[in-house]
């Protein structure tokens, strides 16, 4: 039976900041783990790691430091830790002005997990995730209990958008998107406030504000209402917002910024989602 403490090797791995899962596999497969003193290929296999010897590459395991990124991802650029075509990633902007954050280069592995103990430095990755078209604020972090937080629909972590719509949204299409809106696909968008920051010319700009997000959801949501998403970008997440960042620029978040993002609350929901 295993213990309530029990944990897969894979999972260590991540945990403790120095990969991600799908890496942390291939370094298991690789041979590079030990258990106390016995090499494990298995990153299912099960281990206690307050009592386990676990060692990469002969050396034992220690707790990555903690780092938490707030990036300003342009326009074009992918969320991924690299693209068979060729197509510019986040960890391309990162690694320009790298300061102490281990991130992916030409010939290294996915994870940023240097091949030699000695280079071992810090292994992040997105929260959550911005498509391509869209630019703005995306978090970064080897702490995966604060990326679930982040994500967690329960925690309600709000994310704010700016969005620009095709064509000149009226007052009652965007009451019908505070309301909740069916999407192409049958689910539900159910933000937690819409409201029109200006009309410029041909085209309605909106702040739209979501404590979920499924895929492209803010796209869907315009779309189900007769229009297409022109421009895109998360402006904040929690208290965070873009300031003082330029486009393809990172900083590392204060204390205080962290805890003011773990304070944040879910809000009552206004009213039933309509069809439309």
């Amino acid at each position: 039976m295993k213990s309530k403490t029990s944990v897969t090797l894979d999972r260590v791995l991540s945990r403790m900041g120095l990969a991600s899962r799908t890496s942390a596999g291939e370094m298991i497969h690789a041979g590079r783990l030990k258990v106390n003193g016995r090499t494990v290929r298995d990153p299912e296999a099960w281990v206690e790691p307050d009592r386990d010897v676990i060692q990469l590459d002969g050396r034992r395991l220690r707790p990555a430091r903690r780092v938490y990124l707030l990036f300003y991802k342009p326009k074009g650029v992918i969320t991924s830790h690299g693209d068979p075509g060729g197509r510019k990633t986040v960890y391309d902007c990162l690694a320009r002005t790298g300061r102490g954050v281990n991130v992916p280069e030409a010939g290294a592995n996915r994870a940023g997990m240097p091949r030699k103990p000695a280079e071992m430095k810090s292994w992040v990755s997105p929260v959550g995730r911005l498509d391509k078209d869209t630019s703005g604020l995306l978090l970064l972090t080897n702490d995966t209990a604060f990326a679930d937080f982040v994500t967690s629909p329960e925690a309600g972590v709000p994310k704010t958008y700016l969005v620009k719509a095709s064509g000149l949204v009226s007052d009652e299409l965007i009451q019908q998107l505070r309301l909740g809106v069916r999407m192409k696909r049958g689910d539900w968008a159910s933000p937690e406030s819409v409201r029109r920051v200006e009309d410029r010319g041909k085209y309605t700009w909106l702040e739209v504000e979501l404590t979920e997000g499924t895929n492209r959801e803010v796209r869907r949501m315009i779309e189900a209402v007769g229009f297409k998403v022109l421009k895109l970008v998360r402006t904040g997440i929690g208290p965070l917002t873009l300031e003082g960042l330029e486009v393809g620029s990172w900083r590392e978040l204060t204390r205080p910024e962290l805890a003011a993002l773990r304070q944040s609350r879910v809000r009552p929901r206004r009213g039933s989602p309509i069809a439309v």
